[in-house]
């Protein structure tokens, strides 16, 4: 019996299924299906739905997502061997991360450099920022001028891997303190972040760049998923609390406190609170996901088409506002909804084209250091 089979049996509940271990790794219900949704809040506030919808909320949730998923691949990882192999997961992250990335801004650059794509003369040290995974803080003090158009977006992939960085090594510091203990010390981290953030926006009057480009101001984001992994994970975990109360009481809760984070928009609250509660309201939406993959507000996540989308939405990230900044600089008099299209289009050709060329090959490499 696994180990959430055996907490399941002495709560006397039925015991979860061990996440499946798909043809690319590990497969967590509904999660692709987050990714998808999570790529198109961003594709369509860049498109020119900005005013209508969050993309900022696009990447937080991709934030939260991240930081479960690393902690649930390190509970299997610790579970199954007895500790975590830094060496593993900073192999697997490097391979995961960096040829896609690499190669999509080498692409742009040349595309900048020839024309094809618009935008000022490159510059060596905004661009070595991006190369060298500090471009948020670049682009915080600084500015994005001098990138190619549509790379401004790779700062959220510095944030990421600053965290990588560094939250491998605290979770090997705290993880004897039991998962429940351990989400709560991440929690309080996710509380001093907010302490901090707010300091910054009504104490020091930092700008909104600030804080929601800074890695220190951001951490949280992904904190939060990491909380839930170790606490009260789905997928590991014996179910905590009724069905009824997670469907009718609190996803319901979390909904309204995501709509409330979109739809009240004070510049105070929005880069102080307003990520705190976004992280609150990620958990029931992520367990209510997990658990209930075929209850009828998650049954289309797990659609194949939807989740394979999930599959090339870091690809699509990559490329997508490269895409929309050509098309609107090359096709000016045609409507924006059909250059919103037409830069998707190109998205999906590229990120299809990555995901069999250099995608697949590199997770089969990667999963030579998969313990999970």
């Amino acid at each position: 019996m696994t180990a959430s089979g055996e907490a399941a049996a002495v709560a006397g509940v039925a015991p979860l299924p061990a996440p499946a271990k798909a043809a690319g790794g590990l497969h967590i219900p509904s999660l692709d299906g987050l990714r998808a949704v999570s790529f198109a809040f961003v594709f369509l506030a860049h498109a020119g739905l900005d005013k209508l919808v969050p993309g900022g909320f696009g990447v937080t949730v991709f934030f939260f997502l991240s930081g479960f998923l690393i902690t649930t691949l390190m509970r299997l990882e610790d579970q199954k061997t007895g500790g975590v192999s830094l060496r593993g997961f900073y192999l697997r992250r490097v391979l995961r991360i960096f040829p896609p990335f690499y190669l999509t801004l080498l692409i742009a650059i040349a595309l900048t450099a020839a024309g094809i794509v618009p935008g000022g003369p490159l510059a060596p040290r905004p661009i070595s920022a991006l190369v060298l995974h500090y471009g948020n803080y670049w682009f915080a003090f600084h500015g994005s001028d001098g990138v190619p158009a549509g790379t401004g977006v790779y700062w959220s992939l510095a944030v990421e891997e600053h965290f990588y960085l560094l939250f491998p090594l605290a979770y090997l510091l705290t993880r004897r303190l039991g998962g429940r203990r351990q989400g709560l010390l991440f929690l309080a981290g996710c509380a001093a972040i907010l302490a901090w953030r707010c300091w910054l926006v009504f104490g020091a009057g930092s700008p909104e760049d600030r804080t929601y480009l800074c890695s220190d101001t951001r951490f949280d984001s992904i904190l939060f998923g990491c909380a839930l992994a170790v606490a009260l994970n789905p997928m590991v975990d014996a179910p905590a609390g009724g069905e009824r109360l997670w469907k009718l009481v609190l996803l319901p809760a979390a909904v309204a406190l995501l709509l409330f984070s979109f739809l009240y928009r004070a510049p105070w609250f929005r880069e102080s609170l307003r990520y705190t509660l976004q992280g609150i309201g990620l958990w029931p939406l992520f367990v209510c996901a997990m658990r209930y993959p075929t209850w009828w507000p998650f049954r289309a996540l797990n659609h194949r088409r939807v989740a394979f989308l999930g599959v090339l939405s870091y690809s699509l990230y990559l490329c997508h506002q490269v895409a929309i900044y050509t098309a609107t600089a090359w096709l000016p008099a045609l409507h924006p909804a059909l250059r919103a299209v037409l830069a998707l289009a190109v998205s999906l050709a590229f990120s299809w084209t990555m995901y069999r060329l250099v995608e697949k090959p590199f997770a089969r490499l990667r999963r030579r250091f998969s313990v999970a």
